[in-house]
């Protein structure tokens, strides 16, 4: 029987579920769903409602430009941010491509959205305190700061410099200190500022002082509405970290509650208690040459005149997620990777007990206390099912599915797990996606990203199930560098992103073609980003493969480490020359015999398009057999619904015909 599986213009189809937040009064939920706009060129995201108790979904937000970001204000109403046209705008004068996402409010007793707050370059986001208080962030020409004229205020100011910009026909970025890029955008010439809106919803500045300073921030209004936590990126050098800032929202004033620059570590995903008196946010110690770097939550208290942070999970060998508050300003709730799963925990930050609240296979997120302590709501999913909303009985811990959009889709397969014993005796794990059928079936080795993460949860982009309901096992491994094992686990790849997680892919490979139902003689290997480094790796030490497919993937150690958007993210690990020389790729390009198929998007900052580009000319070169598929318009991650669809359709053709034997049957479009 066939499944959306089959046919990639349903699974594009499919809607998804990516955000959740529950209302102050507990009475329903706002969910975040991505479906396919009616061009069937795009994703556009609406915002549903959804019941807790059961009852079935309804959608509140209908605009073709979408809307997301939505956030409770302490009334009830709904808020969001959105590039649907304003209300009094004529019926035909649809906002632009260059339109600017503004801030819009739904009523907490139903009606029309209304238009809230606008700013020159637009609206990011949006968070607000459950008494009071609504701040935003936008970005702001630097410029506009320095360069106002008579008392011109600051948005004023910007929305002058970009009409002259533009009139001029300016493009060009100076920069003086930091970093250029940042995954797929341009960092300037302008810097994301937090704005407070009032009653008379005119955005007041609150971070006059940036540079950079929100390029990857979280921020938090404490639930008084007094305060506003964020994290506050410093820069010196090849040397940077992120602060907590606490800002006064009243006057603007500004401190530094968490330095990272002193603990060596960045503080980010800040939460206030429900009392306002004390804030918790995850800190990440920066790794060394010695070792990586540790993840947990601290705990500050802001009403007892000291700052000193207190580690919440002391001895908890997991890296937990961002912290969410439980009614009471008793417990916190977090999520962290176990050994391929993702459960939910709770702390108790007086007593400093941790008890995990899921004991089942998923993979948790968006966690939502309910008022009164009984239920903790979240987006569930696993491996083989995508992400629904969940309600759990936090005295039972049972765990009841919601009604929403995209409820679990026929699977063309089943999930199982698999071990095996690596060369120095340590346990490996990981997922086997089996297909229909008795087998034997051809296989693919599916290597995740990161290096640090794991294959937990369910994946959009990268979807096991499109390559089983066409007859292939996928084995999922998480190999030395993976999260949710440990920090020793991470410390055993070290260093070595080669030698040590290949030999652990190896080993699990080697316990899953000994499978009945697996064909050892039918056998290929994927992987992206990392998975993609990977996948290069592997083809200069191994003809194990018929075939390798590497995406948005690492070949030259030393060129990306200097042309990467975030350099001192990995020299700390190889500060050693030899060790970033030992560890690259690109040295063993004359062994490769398996035919391989490189992708790559232009604006990949991340992993920049160099690295495909140097990897595709040796490959030539040497005389080796290869592919390269080619984004223009993507980067990192392949987004576009079409695009998406052919990087799908040319996977599956190079699988097709080196690992089935088939013709070469290039996708019609390319």
């Amino acid at each position: 029987m066939p499944t959306v599986f089959d046919d990639l213009d349903q699974y594009i189809a499919l809607p998804r579920i990516s955000g959740l937040r529950l209302s102050p009064d507990g009475t329903w939920l706002a969910a975040s769903v991505q479906a396919l706009a009616a061009s069937g060129t795009k994703f556009t995201t609406s915002i549903w409602r959804i019941d807790p108790s059961g009852g079935p979904a309804r959608r509140l937000t209908r605009s073709a430009e979408g809307e997301g970001g939505a956030r409770f204000a302490a009334d009830g109403s709904l808020l969001f941010v959105s590039r649907r046209a304003k209300p009094d705008a004529p019926g035909d004068d649809a906002p632009g491509d260059d339109a600017k996402p503004a801030l819009w409010l739904l009523p907490p007793d139903g009606g029309e959205a209304r238009l809230v707050a606008t700013l020159p370059g637009g609206i990011e986001s949006v968070e607000a305190g459950t008494a009071a208080g609504i701040v935003v962030a936008s970005p702001i020409l630097d410029a506009a700061r320095t360069g106002a004229h008579d008392g011109e205020e600051v948005p004023a100011a910007d929305k002058r410099l970009r009409s002259e910009r533009e009139k001029a026909g300016i493009s060009a970025i100076l920069h003086e200190s930091g970093i250029l890029r940042f995954w797929d955008s341009d960092l300037g010439p302008e810097d994301t500022r937090l704005f407070a809106i009032g009653e008379d919803a005119d955005p007041r500045d609150l971070t006059p002082e940036v540079s950079h300073s929100f390029m990857e921030h979280t921020y938090a209004v404490s639930p008084d509405g007094q305060w506003v936590a964020t994290s506050w990126y410093w820069w010196q050098g090849d040397r940077y970290c992120s602060d907590i800032a606490l800002i006064e929202v009243a006057t603007g004033t500004r401190k530094v509650l968490l330095s990272g620059q002193e603990d060596n570590a960045d503080y980010h995903s800040p939460a206030f208690s429900p009392d306002s008196r004390s804030l918790a946010c995850v800190r990440s110690s920066h790794d060394t040459p010695d070792g990586p770097g540790d993840t947990t939550l601290v705990l500050v208290s802001l009403h007892d005149g000291t700052s000193a942070p207190r580690d919440l999970l002391p001895g908890f060998d997991r890296w937990p997620g961002s912290a969410t508050w439980g009614a009471g300003s008793r417990f916190v709730y977090f999520a962290a990777d176990d050994g391929g799963r993702r459960p939910a925990y709770r702390v108790d930050v007086v007593t400093g007990e941790v008890a995990r609240l899921t004991p089942d296979d998923g993979h948790y997120g968006e966690l939502a206390p309910s008022p009164d302590g009984t239920a903790l709501y979240a987006l569930r999913d696993t491996l083989d099912e995508p992400p629904t909303p969940v309600r759990i009985d936090l005295a039972t811990g049972d765990c009841a599915r919601l009604l929403a959009p995209g409820q679990q889709p026929e699977l063309p397969g089943r999930l199982t797990e698999i071990t095996a014993a690596a060369d120095d005796g340590h346990p490996i794990r990981g997922w086997l996606v089996l297909p229909e059928g008795a087998g034997p079936h051809p296989l693919v080795l599916f290597v995740h990203g990161g290096p640090r993460s794991s294959w937990s949860g369910w994946q959009w982009r990268w979807n096991a199930w499109l390559m089983a309901a066409r007859g292939y096992a996928v084995l999922m491994p998480d190999p030395a560098l993976s999260t949710g094992y440990g920090l020793g686990f991470i410390k055993r790849g070290y260093g070595t992103w080669g030698p040590r997680p290949f030999a652990d892919l190896m080993a699990i490979t080697d316990a899953a073609v000994a499978r009945d139902d697996i064909d050892r003689d039918r056998t290929a290997m994927m992987g992206g980003s990392y998975g993609g480094y990977m996948a290069n790796w592997i083809a200069g030490h191994t003809d194990r493969f018929r075939a390798i497919i590497s995406h948005a993937s690492l070949w030259a150690m030393d060129q990306m480490m200097a042309t990467t958007d975030a350099p001192m993210s990995f020299f700390p690990e190889f500060a050693d020359p030899d060790a970033l020389i030992a560890n690259s790729p690109h040295r063993h390009v004359e062994k490769i015999t398996t035919p391989m198929l490189v992708i790559h998007g232009d604006h990949d900052y991340r992993v920049p398009v160099g690295e495909a580009l140097r990897l595709w000319w040796d490959l030539q070169k040497h005389g080796k057999t290869a592919k390269f598929l080619y984004f223009p318009d993507e980067h990192h991650w392949i987004l576009r619904p079409g695009n998406i669809k052919t990087w799908y359709a040319t996977v599956l053709a190079f699988l097709a015909e080196h690992v089935l034997g088939e013709e070469w049957k290039r996708p019609e479009l390319l």
